[in-house]
């Protein structure tokens, strides 16, 4: 028998190659290329005898814009990071570490969909059963979704043709496989031929679509990067499997803001969105603390109240500078911009920075608070009760002003706290009731401003 030709896939990006490479040609990543089974396609002959008529075009203003209808989950957090909730025709993808509760969070909201719409349930990791003992835990009746075990893509959608359901969820892309291809369930060229057939029968039917995809370890969706491409939405789901809060983020989203979060807490009936997240990620401490400053930063739309600890302590000849939740670089430069301009000098000394709760803070807004948690902690000397900060710090010492500055100080008085120092240009025109806010230009006024206080 002749050998079965080969052919080496990017698990990246999906690019191939007839040998194996070292380093990916198609987006330069290393050791990715996996051997598999090379696909046969059509001759060119019979792909331009397929070749489609020229089809109508239509002028962009001629076109009538309007916006989707969306139909809540019944998971207001849910609807919060989707942008208000499923729209006829969209495809989710949703990604998260193994048992973080991706499988929870969509049996509850196919649930909850099943009252006022048709629903199918497709699971591929696990069975029937399995799936109804979930939902019994849960306490879901489940008496009208459908529920299909199979992991043959053409049986699914073939069943989906059948039962024509409204919101359909896959559970994972990765166990699906297409018998038109000879690879493996999971390989590169599954994954994308089975996505792209499933993106294509929800734009023709108005099947709202959502597709589980595992992880590696680096916390990206497993696959080529395709995957994300071809999709609507893309939603993480992170926390930590120890705590009971988790974390759902949008990082695309065409019909609504990326960025956006929702926050779960998990409980013994499934999860349970968080109406008032800043309570997470804030301190139960009873008196103020040294080296402990609230920040307000933004996550999409919603301004969120995250607690900032650092501690500095004596180091040896390497000190070291870590940071859970912030980039470790942005650290080192905020040190060396606290020597220069405001005199407060960390060289001999290990710094450690903590945001609270789990979250990551990826805005630079949040300069102003590691500052002045890390002098506070040098200092020995706590901030007062009911004090918060925000502001970006330049290279050159200025305090630059934070967008929606007036939003997170409206969200800080209605939680109750009372002194912010803020960049000068944040500083409201109006006085807000209950709130001193000071305004600042530079890191050695909000330095000496902080000692008064």
């Amino acid at each position: 028998m002749a050998k079965e030709k080969t052919v080496f896939s990017c698990s990246e990006c999906g690019a191939t190659s007839p040998k194996w490479l070292g380093k990916c040609p198609g987006c330069g990543a290393w050791n990715t290329l996996i051997e598999g089974p090379a696909e046969t396609g059509g001759s060119g002959k019979n792909r331009y005898q397929a070749l489609a008529k020229s089809q109508p075009v239509a002028t962009l203003s001629e076109i009538e814009a309007r916006d989707f209808e969306r139909t809540a989950t019944g998971l207001e957090e849910l609807d919060r990071v989707l942008g208000g909730g499923i729209v006829a025709g969209g495809v989710v993808l949703i990604g998260g570490d193994p048992g973080i509760g991706k499988s929870t969070l969509l049996l509850q909201a196919v649930d909850a969909l099943s009252q006022s719409q048709k629903v199918l349930y497709v699971t591929g990791e696990e069975s029937g059963a399995q799936v109804a003992m979930r939902a019994r835990r849960l306490g879901l009746a489940g008496d009208k979704v459908r529920v299909l075990a199979e992991i043959n893509l053409e049986k699914v959608l073939a069943t989906i043709e059948a039962e024509s359901p409204d919101f359909c969820v896959i559970d994972s892309i990765q166990t699906l496989y297409s018998e038109q291809l000879s690879s493996a369930p999971g390989s590169v060229a599954q994954v994308r031929e089975c996505a792209a057939q499933l993106t294509r029968t929800a734009k023709a039917t108005g099947c709202s679509m959502v597709l589980v995809g595992h992880v590696t370890k680096e916390g990206a969706i497993a696959g080529p990067r395709v995957l994300e491409h071809i999709v609507d939405t893309v939603l993480y789901f992170e926390g930590d499997t120890h705590s009971s809060f988790r974390l759902v983020r949008a990082i695309k989203n065409r019909f609504g803001a990326v960025n956006e979060i929702g926050v779960f807490a998990m409980t013994e009936k499934g999860l349970k969105g968080v109406a008032n997240p800043s309570a997470i990620f804030l301190s139960t401490h009873g008196e103020p603390v040294p080296g402990s400053c609230v920040l307000v930063t933004l996550e999409g739309t919603r301004p969120l109240l995250v607690e900032l600890q650092a501690l500095v302590d004596a180091g040896g000849p390497s000190p070291r500078r870590l940071s859970v939740g912030l980039e470790r670089d942005r650290l080192a430069m905020l040190l060396a911009v606290l020597h220069r301009h405001a005199g407060v000098a960390t060289m001999d000394q290990d710094v450690f920075i903590n945001a609270v709760g789990g979250v990551r803070i990826s805005e630079p807004a949040a300069d102003l608070a590691v500052l002045l948690a890390i002098q506070g902690s040098l200092r020995g000397r706590a901030l007062p009760k009911g004090f918060i900060a925000f502001g970006e710090v330049g290279l050159a010492g200025e305090v630059r002003p934070a967008p929606r500055g007036q939003e997170r100080l409206k969200e800080a008085a209605k939680l109750g706290f009372s002194v912010a120092v803020v960049p000068k240009a944040n500083a409201p025109k109006k006085p807000i009731e209950g709130l001193t806010v000071h305004g600042v230009e530079r890191i050695e006024e909000a330095m000496e401003l902080a000692r008064g206080l």
